[in-house]
């Protein structure tokens, strides 16, 4: 597949409490960092928008434990968690969209919330790829609102990795993708287009 103008790359979640040792960590969620790299190379180089969504959460997140929410106190704005992975190649004119900002409100989509499709409009893309953490949740939901927004999706599936709270949710969140319209691919997948 050959990358073209109208064409977004979108980074979810890559935050330092998503990786291992983190608060909330994606077992091997260090893995896409690299693999990402390579995209973050490709599109670059292509002169194409880049974004990167980001949980930046107020301390007391409704979806924290404390206040009655699935999971530990993760990616607090401001906080050492709350950065993007130390190994991630984000070139500086990358647009970053923070998520999950209000206390009260959870968002697992970089729609949710955000000017995030209202900025791809501006810029006339049609066609995104979306990688990043976790599978089963914030990529799930970003790819899923994609689709539903009228965005041809593609969802990078060696840039990807689940939480897994229940096993199997990764791959149950891959089939659930595909039947609401995105189409999974590979980087040879695009590499192969580029000569």
């Amino acid at each position: 597949m050959r990358l073209a103008s109208g064409d977004a790359l979108i980074l979810v979640d890559v935050q330092n409490d998503f990786l291992p040792g983190g608060a909330l960590a994606v077992p091997d969620g260090d893995q896409v960092v690299p693999v990402l790299n390579d995209y973050l190379r490709l599109f670059a180089r292509e002169g194409l928008p880049i974004y990167a969504t980001r949980d930046w959460h107020t301390p007391d997140h409704c979806s924290f434990r404390e206040q009655g929410g699935p999971w530990p106190v993760h990616c607090v704005a401001e906080s050492r968690g709350a950065a993007f992975a130390d190994g991630l190649q984000l070139p500086a004119n990358a647009t970053v969209v923070s998520k999950a900002t209000a206390p009260g409100k959870d968002a697992y989509s970089g729609f949710e919330g955000t000017d995030l499709a209202q900025q791809l409009r501006q810029r006339a893309v049609g066609r995104v790829f979306i990688g990043g953490l976790a599978t089963d949740y914030c990529v799930l939901q970003t790819a899923s609102d994609a689709c539903r927004l009228g965005f041809t999706t593609h969802v990078l599936e060696d840039a990807i990795r689940a939480v897994e709270v229940h096993p199997g949710d990764g791959r149950h969140a891959c089939e659930t993708m595909k039947q609401r319209g995105a189409r999974l691919l590979r980087f040879h997948d695009l590499r192969g287009g580029e000569g």
